[in-house]
């Protein structure tokens, strides 16, 4: 697997984690990452976001978020 897809990957992740974290739908929360540019942060951040466990990333999310609204 390329590393870009790896990365793709991790974000997709991301997305479906966070969904069921807050019982979202997945429309909605691929909106609200967009929106917010969580997305592009976690593609971004790939080197350091995939080194920590489920719940220390949707925390990190949260408060990304937090910080942009």
């Amino acid at each position: 697997m390329s590393e870009e897809c790896k990365i793709l990957a991790f974000v997709a992740f991301g997305i479906e984690c966070y969904k069921k974290r807050k019982n979202l739908e997945g429309g909605k929360t691929a909106e609200l990452f967009r929106r917010y540019g969580v997305d592009a942060y976690l593609h971004d951040e790939y080197e350091v976001l995939h080194t920590m466990g489920e719940a220390e990333l949707l925390d990190d999310i949260d408060r990304f978020i937090k910080v942009r609204s």
